[in-house]
């Protein structure tokens, strides 16, 4: 058995009893591993240390449940590890920025550490081949775009450290921004009845910054005043298509899954260079949406 099945048997073991007292020499043991080697072998491969890997997905599984019933808070902190009421609001604030009490009662998304699937960092596939991993389903494939396509929405800039996905937790900008132009989208005019939606992060001019735009396609080129446009210029393009059980695992989960895997396996491992954008393509942000792609474009 490879190292990374060993850590990603842990992994496993961990998401099964978030409730659970954990400890890092019983880890190790389901690992085969020293206390010692395990952590320096853990921190490597999952970007976390364990205990703190370990408190941000309870932290994550409690948020869930904030939301999703009418349980005390303090049950809720017990369920998931933490000792008492103030021990969770603490760590609760300090991964996102807002409490328990304000998160249930104005609820964002939020940026959770997300359960990583080590298998993705070590399979290389062919073109046109599933892959399946934990829940979701990832091919690449290539499209040739004959036309230009155009879209129009809004955009917004953000710390590339804050980027869904890359591992720091908070309050998930991106989330606002698209929650935003869905509640301006029947209002432009333009936009294509039951047309596609797109999310393009791509380079800003800020230092250690990401622009973002978040749109939907549009009949004609023309911007109004106070929107941004974005064109998918016609040519080839590589395309990762993933899907889920759910439109929340699709946008919470298995999209970061499939950028990492995208840049940081199959990219690399083909030897493929690409313009600096990666889009991000769906019918829609319907909750019975389950299938999404990322559109990047070959250099050369």
């Amino acid at each position: 058995m490879h190292a990374w099945e060993q850590i990603q048997k842990t992994v496993d073991y961990v998401e099964e009893h978030l409730g659970d007292q954990l400890n890092i020499e019983a880890l190790a043991g389901i690992a085969a591993l020293s206390p010692f080697y395990y952590q320096r072998l853990f921190s490597r491969l999952v970007k976390k240390p364990v205990n703190e890997y370990i408190k941000l997905r309870r932290l994550a599984g409690a948020a869930d449940i904030l939301i999703n019933s009418q349980k005390r808070i303090l049950d809720i902190a017990l369920d998931f590890g933490f000792s008492s009421h103030t021990s969770f609001t603490r760590a609760f604030k300090q991964a996102f920025g807002i409490t328990p009490e304000e998160y249930r009662g104005n609820s964002v998304r939020l940026n959770n550490f997300v359960k990583p699937q080590l298998l993705l960092n070590y399979t290389l596939i062919d073109e046109n081949v599933p892959l399946i991993a934990d829940g979701i389903v990832i091919e690449i494939s290539r499209i040739k775009l004959a036309k230009s396509e155009y879209f129009m929405g809004l955009s917004t800039e953000e710390r590339i450290e804050a980027m869904p996905g890359g591992g720091n937790t908070g309050v998930d900008s991106l989330a606002i921004l698209w929650d935003t132009f869905h509640n301006q989208k029947t209002d432009i005019a333009g936009i294509t009845i039951d047309g596609d939606e797109i999310g393009v992060a791509y380079g800003s001019a800020k230092a250690g910054c990401y622009s973002y735009f978040a749109g939907a396609a549009v009949d004609a080129e023309k911007t109004p005043d106070g929107y941004v446009s974005w064109k998918l210029s016609a040519g080839e393009y590589i395309v990762c298509a993933f899907e889920a059980e759910d439109f929340e695992h699709l946008v919470m989960d298995a999209v970061y899954k499939a950028h990492k895997y995208l840049f940081e396996t199959w990219l690399p491992r083909h030897q493929l260079k690409t313009m600096p954008f990666a889009v991000e393509r769906y019918a829609s942000h319907d909750p019975k949406t389950t299938k999404m792609e990322i559109w990047v474009m070959p250099i050369g």
